[in-house]
């Protein structure tokens, strides 16, 4: 008989990399104390992530193997969530952290995005499986507030906030999968206002549940008569049961789920199959109202880029997490002598953090966690300021934008890709231990590989980035991102300590630039082949170039404060280790970005000229 899986908490946060990042790197008190974050401050801030990740530890940590081993089940027609999942649901929204970045017109915090993307961090690393819960009900949220009637936003927005109502984006079709403009779901206006919705919804991420009293679906579907593909799509507000304009919970509103489904990963987050309308009796309401119409793919990508950077987010929180604690093993754990006693069988055994190969895999996924985060947290601060600056300086406004659509794909798939990699690394640096469930990165690892499928798989993201992104507003947000990363060049290439890593950093912008005009030829003179081909290394390209870009501005940083605090001081070794990751990723991770290009200039079709018959005979 298999034992019971104990509440133990497992989850291991960095707070002290958090503030560097918000207060040191990117100033984010600069913004502070203006509209829209007049009522926050660094010590409100500080405060605020001590707690949430005191939450984390005590409440939703604990559960995430337990969450993981039990899973979730259909018990007459109804999913059940995990039940220790219940409490933990309701002291989330008592301590409110699911809503400190919403208006405080709508119930929230108002905190920054710099703010709230850390905080996400911090519940999703600690149980990404139960954060999906009220991390597509705020989504779902947000899209109602920001593009609902005034009587949807009343009757919706604020409990869905608060979570007593639930929240899901339902746009992939059995038939479909990423191509949504293929939707069959119908909807039929009835004489009231109202439409009757038909059709099936998969991979439904919080689909059913018992957490929530009602749930709210935001589901694509086609008005008949409307135009095909995605132009013809709208966005409908579909309750799980029916409301009442006060709030009054009424019948089921046949949204039933089909089944559920068993997968390698996130087990505690029940991912559903919805049919709607099996009975004839789905009613749903267009998302604004009739004059938006048709307009279901502009207000669902609200969502999207919301969900997109959430979840390259939750690819760091669980990678994060499963360093720190590779980190604690290698630190504790005795296994062979050192190599200077290689050939003595009586010498001691040393923690096998002394290693040279454990080293250097710790390194490497410090700088990658750590690089991710301030990837996030640069495109949180960018978002920020647009907030600040959007009613008094269009230009910075615009620019601060720009930059939000441009990292957009990067943090999702470069967050989501990396963040699995750190997993896997972190159960090589156990060895065989860290394949078991003894210890919490087997876990890690499983649930992280999602991530990269999830809200547009990575190749999507890379489509967007280079048949969208890199030629926006005419080019000017690439050229902006550019020219911020030479002027930094410019500024630290002579610095004493890491300089040679600065100048590496130039010629991979360069690199990169050069890449982006063959993008843009490729595109001008036909060969469109090569663009899908190579979207997916372009996107890494890009995101290297921007990490390493970041490791190194924090390295600048860390080696000024370094000075000020003596070597015994605790941030002498937290600066001395921003250095090293810096150091680490430019001499082994950027120099890809130059060969990468090179290879891009081969134009290798291999891939396109292999016939289908040659991949295999059987």
């Amino acid at each position: 008989m298999e034992k019971p899986v104990q509440a133990i908490n497992r989850y291991k946060a960095d707070l002290r990399d958090f503030n560097f990042l918000l207060f040191e790197q990117f100033k984010l008190q600069d913004l502070c104390g203006k509209a829209p974050f007049e009522a926050w401050g660094e010590e409100e801030i500080r405060s605020s992530l001590t707690e949430c990740y005191r939450f984390a530890r005590e409440v939703t940590g604990p559960l995430n193997a337990i969450g993981d081993a039990t899973g979730c089940k259909i018990e007459n027609g109804r999913v059940i969530a995990p039940r220790q999942f219940e409490d933990a649901w309701k002291k989330l929204y008592e301590a409110g952290w699911i809503s400190i970045g919403v208006s405080p017109d709508h119930g929230g915090a108002g905190a920054p995005l710099s703010v709230a993307v850390l905080t996400l961090e911090l519940l999703a690393g600690s149980n990404a499986a139960f954060a999906m819960y009220p991390g597509l009900a705020h989504g779902a949220g947000e899209v109602i507030a920001a593009f609902g009637t005034e009587e949807q936003q009343h009757l919706f927005c604020e409990r869905m906030f608060a979570g007593k109502w639930g929240g899901t984006m339902c746009l992939t079709e059995p038939h479909a999968g990423t191509d949504v403009g293929s939707a069959k779901t119908t909807a039929k206006k009835n004489a009231d206002g109202s439409y009757n919705i038909t059709g099936t919804k998969i991979f439904i991420t919080g689909g059913d549940h018992q957490l929530a009293e009602n749930i709210i679906h935001l589901v694509l579907a086609r008005v008949e008569g409307a135009p095909p593909g995605t132009k013809g799509l709208t966005l409908f507000i579909v309750p799980s049961v029916r409301t009442s304009p006060d709030g009054t919970l009424g019948e089921r509103n046949d949204a039933n789920v089909a089944s559920i489904e068993h997968k390698m990963g996130i087990n505690g987050s029940a991912t559903c199959v919805l049919n709607f309308g099996e009975n004839g009796k789905c009613i749903g309401w267009p998302v604004g109202g009739e004059e938006k119409l048709n307009q279901g793919m502009p207000q669902m990508f609200r969502m999207m880029n919301g969900a997109r950077i959430a979840v390259g987010v939750q690819g760091v929180a669980v990678a994060s997490s499963a360093y720190l604690n590779a980190l604690e093993y290698a630190r504790e754990r005795k296994q062979g002598s050192s190599i200077t006693h290689w050939k003595d069988a009586s010498a001691p055994r040393v923690p096998i953090i002394d290693h040279a190969d454990v080293r250097r895999m710790l390194l490497d996924m410090k700088c990658r966690v750590e690089g991710i985060r301030a990837l996030a947290v640069k495109l949180a601060f960018h978002r920020d300021a647009v907030s600040v600056y959007g009613a008094t300086d269009e230009k910075v406004a615009v620019y601060h934008q720009g930059q939000v659509d441009l990292l957009v794909p990067l943090v999702k798939a470069y967050g989501s890709d990396q963040g699995f990699r750190v997993c896997e690394t972190a159960i090589q640096t156990y060895g065989g231990a860290g394949y078991t469930r003894d210890y919490p990165v087997e876990q890690y690892c499983r649930d992280a590989k999602i991530f990269s499928i999830y809200e547009g798989t990575n190749h999507i993201q890379a489509m967007d980035l280079v048949g969208r992104k890199l030629g926006q507003a005419g080019g000017a947000n690439l050229q902006s991102f550019l020219g911020d990363v030479s002027k930094f060049v410019a500024a630290q290439s002579s610095h004493p300590v890491l300089g040679d890593a600065v100048k590496r950093l130039g010629k991979a912008q360069e690199q990169v630039g050069a890449t982006a005009m063959r993008m843009l030829m490729w595109f001008q003179s036909g060969n469109l082949g090569m663009v899908p081909l190579s979207a997916n290394r372009v996107l890494e390209m890009m995101s290297e170039l921007t990490v390493a870009w970041l490791l190194l501005d924090a390295a600048v940083i860390a080696e000024e404060e370094k000075k000020k605090v003596d070597a015994g001081h605790p941030d002498f070794a937290f600066y001395s280790g921003k250095t090293q990751a810096a150091l680490y990723y430019a001499r082994n991770v950027l120099p890809g970005v130059e060969f990468k290009g090179k290879l891009l200039e081969e134009e290798d079709k291999s891939p396109l000229d292999i016939p289908n018959e040659a991949f295999a005979t059987v």
